[in-house]
């Protein structure tokens, strides 16, 4: 029976190329599990492999969103698990491949998600809107730091959504979280990661590229079909420096610097969340043997 394989990690590591080369060996199909990736026209700023680099292999769960449209786990979370489904019932093998790091718990271990509470929402959606993300950030490094240090501290809405489950459960948004077993589908983890200097070296050299090659122009075109009005898509890294570049409320090279500084505080957020999970198994993105030391360990 074919199991899915999971590759997971940091940002810039080399997962997209390692869950190429196992598509090709194992009669794969590829799953996307990175957030910003649904979106349709963000595609510089969120590495998005282009379509004719994809090697004819079927991608899904790319292009999904308009920008005006919310990014949800739960959404992608029943979208996913269709997706996987499917695959595995044309006898073919999922490859899943991202670091958002709560979408990958949510298909992997079914996380379930508390219930809300209009009010109490209400609540912590008027503290963003008067005191700006910075007031909501502070609000969860006070009552959860852990759920604080898993979150973007620009991405108001989730930042909300941590505080309301801490406020309704009484207990860290963490402990909503399904205890780590067996992986959903039998899923195989494998995990990519650099070395920190190296990756640095690699986020610098990523973040350079999408500024020259043409990341504000993308940005003033998803602007022109309702960027700023959407609510999770302006807040992804690069998007957001740029929106204020081009409001005036910095210079380009201000913008491209927070941007990787950015990438950089969210690859230590992706690096501490994935290697809690005893499940994974973690490979050297800079090794010359990547493909067959993930095939070993697969069995392919």
């Amino acid at each position: 029976m074919r199991i899915p394989i999971a590759v997971i990690g940091p940002t810039a590591t080399g997962k997209s190329d390692l869950g190429l080369d196992l598509a090709e060996r194992l009669d794969g199909e590829i799953v996307n599990i990175d957030a910003m990736q649904q979106y349709r026209g963000m595609d510089i700023g969120t590495a998005k492999l282009p379509v004719g680099e994809r090697r004819g292999i079927a991608h899904h769960l790319l292009d999904v969103l308009d920008v005006t449209e919310t990014a949800t786990v739960a959404r992608y979370q029943d979208a996913a698990a269709l997706e996987v489904d499917a695959i595995l019932a044309r006898d073919r093998v999922p490859i899943i491949v991202g670091g958002s790091m709560m979408y990958v718990q949510s298909l992997l271990d079914e996380w379930a998600f508390p219930a809300t509470d209009p009010q109490v929402r209400a609540k912590w959606e008027q503290i963003l809107a008067d005191g700006g993300t910075d007031a909501v950030y502070r609000a969860l490094v006070e009552r959860d730091p852990e759920a604080a240090a898993s979150i973007l501290a620009t991405d108001g809405r989730r930042l909300v959504r941590a505080l309301e489950v801490v406020e309704i459960t009484g207990k860290p948004f963490a402990a909503s979280a399904p205890k780590i077993g067996k992986p959903r589908w039998g899923t195989k983890l494998l995990g990519v990661d650099r070395d920190a200097t190296e990756l640095d070296e690699r986020i610098a050299r990523r973040t350079d590229l999408m500024f020259s090659g043409g990341l504000v122009g993308e940005v003033e075109h998803l602007v022109d079909i309702g960027l700023r009005e959407g609510v999770t898509a302006p807040r992804a890294i690069g998007y957001a420096q740029v929106l204020d570049y081009l409001a005036g409320e910095c210079d380009l090279d201000f913008a491209r610097e927070r941007t990787f500084i950015g990438t950089r505080r969210y690859v230590r957020r992706q690096r501490s969340w994935f290697r809690r999970d005893p499940r994974v198994d973690w490979l050297d993105g800079a090794d010359p043997a990547l493909r067959d030391s993930a095939l070993a360990i697969v069995g392919g």
